[in-house]
C-alpha cells in the first residue's frame, strides 16, 4: 500500500478525524484511484475490527475509527460514484419492534459500511411491516436484526414469517444478533446466521454476499 493510504489507515485506526479527511483530501489531489483510497480507509477500519474481537479496543475506539471513515467517505463519494464504484453488497439493518437498544445496531452498522458494503439502517423499534417495505424497495442482499431484550426476540420471527409470506424470504439472506440472542435461536425461527458481535457481523455479511 502506499505511503500516503497506509497513513490514512494508520490515522483512522486513531480516530484522528481531521488528518484522515486531510490526507483523504491530499490523495484525492495526487491524482490517486477513489476505489484504491476507499481501501486505504477500509484497510484502517478492518484492522480496528480485527482489535475490538480480541478485545484490543472496546466502543469509544471503533465509534471514533468509525467517525473518521465515514468523514473520509465523504470526502471520495463523489469520486466513487463517478467512476461507477459499486458497494459490495447491500443491507438492511434494525432493531426489531418493541426495543429501543441502538449501540449494538449502530456498531454492526459501521463495521459493515467498514467492510464495503451500502447499509440501509431503519433505526429501532422497527416492525415486520417496516422491514417488508424497505425490502421491497431497496432489493437488499441480507437483513440483519437486532434485539437486547428477551421479550422482543419473538419479533424477529415474526419478519421471517413476513418475508415468508411475501414470497421474498429466497431473496434476501437474514443475519441475527444481539445479547440474548443464540445460534440455536437463530436455527428455531430460520435465520441464516447469528453472530456474536459487530466485527463478526460484517465478516459474515460479506461471505453471504460473495459466495
Amino acid at each position: 500500500m502506499n505511503e500516503l493510504l497506509q497513513n490514512i489507515s494508520e490515522k483512522l485506526q486513531k480516530g484522528k478525524m481531521p488528518e484522515v479527511v486531510a490526507l483523504t483530501e491530499q490523495a484525492v489531489s495526487e491524482g490517486l484511484d477513489a476505489s484504491d483510497i476507499l481501501n486505504g480507509l477500509l484497510d484502517g477500519m478492518g484492522v480496528i475490527g480485527e482489535k475490538f474481537k480480541r478485545n484490543e479496543v472496546f466502543v469509544p475506539e471503533v465509534l471514533i475509527a468509525a467517525r473518521a471513515m465515514n468523514a473520509g467517505l465523504d470526502v471520495i463519494k463523489p469520486l466513487l460514484e463517478e467512476q461507477g464504484v459499486e458497494p459490495v453488497g447491500k443491507v438492511i439493518i434494525g432493531t426489531v419492534k418493541g426495543d429501543l437498544h441502538d449501540i449494538g445496531k449502530n456498531l454492526v452498522r459501521m463495521m459493515m459500511v467498514g467492510a464495503g458494503l451500502e447499509v440501509i439502517d431503519l433505526g429501532v423499534d422497527v416492525s415486520p411491516e417496516k422491514y417488508i417495505a424497505a425490502v421491497e424497495e431497496n432489493n437488499p442482499d441480507i437483513i440483519a436484526m437486532s434485539a437486547l431484550l428477551t421479550t422482543t426476540m419473538p419479533n424477529m420471527k415474526a419478519v421471517i414469517d413476513a418475508l415468508e409470506e411475501k414470497g421474498l424470504r429466497n431473496k434476501v439472506k437474514v443475519m441475527i444478533g444481539g445479547a440474548p440472542v443464540t445460534d440455536n435461536f437463530a436455527e428455531e425461527i430460520g435465520a441464516d446466521r447469528y453472530t456474536v458481535d459487530a466485527a463478526s457481523a460484517a465478516e459474515v455479511a460479506k461471505e453471504l454476499i460473495l459466495n
